[in-house]
């Protein structure tokens, strides 16, 4: 008589393998949902700029020196899943700068892992990456890449 099925090791074996593919798969799929997700902050922060931009055409300025950006006169602050927003003006009206930090329990480690900023001027900056301080003249969303 002749038994069918599958042996210990046939089955060790296969085990093995998923294992394999598992420890390389969740990785590269973790990085990937990160990348999805900080494509929120710079979405954001331009549309942003160019509500600011659009007010600063009406007001000729972007509002009082110091103060809090989207406080009611000014273009409301972007709101997101992943990020928060923040703009202050500058001591001057004619300069503001935005910034978009990361939220923690959004799937991008404690809150402020990931930072950029935008200012009057359309300078781009990321300062945090993955919760190093980092100092790229652009907005990044992938680990190695340089502006």
């Amino acid at each position: 008589m002749k038994h069918k099925g599958f042996t210990l090791i046939e089955l060790m074996v296969v085990v093995a393998i998923i294992g394999i593919i598992a420890a390389i798969a969740l990785p590269i799929y973790s990085s990937y949902m990160v990348r999805g997700k900080l494509a929120e902050a710079p979405s954001n922060l331009a549309t942003f700029r160019i509500q600011m931009e659009q007010y600063y055409q009406d007001n000729r300025s972007y509002g009082t020196a110091g103060s809090t950006c989207g406080n009611g006169t000014t273009p409301a602050l972007p709101t997101g899943k992943n990020f928060t927003y923040s703009c202050v003006v500058g001591t001057t009206t004619d300069s503001y700068t935005a910034t978009a930090a990361s939220n923690a329990g959004a799937g991008l480690g404690n809150s402020g892992d990931y930072t950029y900023t935008v200012d009057s001027s359309n300078n781009q900056k990321t300062t945090k990456f993955a919760g190093s301080a980092v100092s790229y003249n652009c907005w990044i969303t992938k680990a190695g890449d340089s502006c």
